[in-house]
């Protein structure tokens, strides 16, 4: 990303919009339960376990039968929970930006085996860490911004900077759209795109 501000045309806002509402009344309004609850317990606990990653990984519909889960669970839930705990300590952090606090959560998480590489899972454990800082990613979203012009490669440090796209959107918006969470946007963008 730049500091250049981003400038979408009135058009691509309209989209924006277009796309949250179709989300909105399409999307049953129980399918976020899952990562609401993980969240919840992340506030209690400040970090989160094997089993809420679990969780994460069936709201997500990612697979789970691949060496990463083993080795993940070959490790102590301690371990595990140091790890998610420095990761919703930096994505909780209000003193940076959330860009800073995205790359030093992903970096918290990066030694754990299925969160080396890919953002997917990763960006699942900070948004339930941070709900109103963070944002999901996929590649769904990276797709809606690209139909938005906003161009995000795939090169390490992703995350951040599809997090400080993000941010970037979500300041340059128009009411109501500057009042939406990341989490809005991502879910719009992933709308956005079949």
């Amino acid at each position: 990303m730049t500091d250049q501000p981003l400038a979408l045309a009135p058009e691509q806002w309209q989209r924006l919009a277009a796309a949250h509402q179709a989300y909105t009344d399409t999307v049953s309004p129980y399918y976020d339960e899952t990562l609401q609850e993980v969240t919840r317990r992340a506030c209690a606990s400040g970090s989160i376990g094997k089993a809420d990653i679990g969780a994460l990984l069936m709201w997500k519909r990612l697979r789970a039968d691949t060496p990463w889960a083993s080795e993940l669970m070959a490790l102590a839930d301690t371990e595990v929970r140091h790890a998610t705990a420095a990761a919703t300590t930096a994505a909780r952090n209000t003193t940076l930006s959330l860009c800073a606090g995205a790359q030093a959560g992903r970096a918290a998480l990066a030694h754990l085996p299925g969160f080396r590489t890919g953002d997917a899972l990763a960006s699942a454990i900070l948004t339930a860490a941070a709900p109103h800082r963070m944002a999901i990613y996929d590649r769904r979203a990276h797709s809606g911004l690209h139909t938005l012009g906003i161009t995000l490669s795939n090169a390490p440090g992703r995350y951040s900077r599809y997090i400080e796209a993000i941010d970037q959107l979500l300041t340059a918006a128009p009411a109501p759209i500057r009042t939406w969470t990341p989490r809005d946007i991502d879910t719009t963008l992933y709308w956005m795109t079949p």
